[in-house]
C-alpha cells in the first residue's frame, strides 16, 4: 500500500522530490542521497505500521540502525524530478529486518538495494530481540 497506509499487503512507497541540494555539480542525485531517499521511505513504512522512531527508543528500549547495504545505482536521477522511494520487506529475523528498495522514476528504476537493519538496545546499541508487540505487527506484513 502506498502513502500512509499500513503496509500490509507488499510494496510501500513514498513520493520524493529532488531539489537543488541532492544534486551534484553535474546536475544529477549526488549518489549518497539515494540512501537517504530509502531511510525517509523506511520510516515512513514504520509510521504507517503504527511506530514512531523515537517512541521506539523511549517506550520499547530499542532503535533499528542499518547493519549492511548492497546497492546498484542504474540510471541518474535530476534536479526538479519527482521519484517513488519504496520498500518491501524480504526477511523478517529475530534481531534484524532486510528489505529490498528501489528509488524510481515513473516505471525507470534509478537505483536499487538490499538494506538490513538490525534491532539495538537503545542503551548499550548491543543487539537484541525484536520486542513482540512490534514483531506482532510485522508478522502481518507479507515478505516480498
Amino acid at each position: 500500500m502506498r502513502n500512509g497506509k499500513a503496509p500490509v499487503g507488499g510494496n510501500f512507497s513514498i513520493p520524493v522530490r529532488v531539489y537543488y541540494e541532492d544534486t551534484d555539480a553535474g546536475g544529477v542525485v549526488y549518489y549518497a542521497n539515494y540512501l537517504k531517499f530509502m531511510e525517509r521511505a523506511r520510516t515512513e513504512w514504520l509510521r504507517g505500521l503504527g511506530f514512531e522512531q523515537d517512541a521506539l527508543s523511549t517506550q520499547e528500549g530499542v532503535i533499528f540502525a542499518v547493519r549492511a547495504v548492497k546497492v546498484e545505482f542504474l540510471k541518474p536521477g535530476r534536479f526538479n524530478d519527482l521519484l517513488r522511494a519504496t520498500v518491501s520487506m524480504t526477511r523478517r529475523g529475530g534481531a534484524s529486518l532486510t528489505f529490498a528498495q528501489a528509488v524510481q522514476r515513473d516505471s525507470t528504476t534509478l537505483c536499487e538495494a538490499e538494506i538490513k537493519v538490525a534491532c539495538l538496545d537503545a542503551a548499550s546499541f548491543a543487539p537484541r530481540p525484536i520486542p513482540r508487540r512490534i514483531l506482532s505487527r510485522l508478522e502481518r506484513v507479507n515478505l516480498s
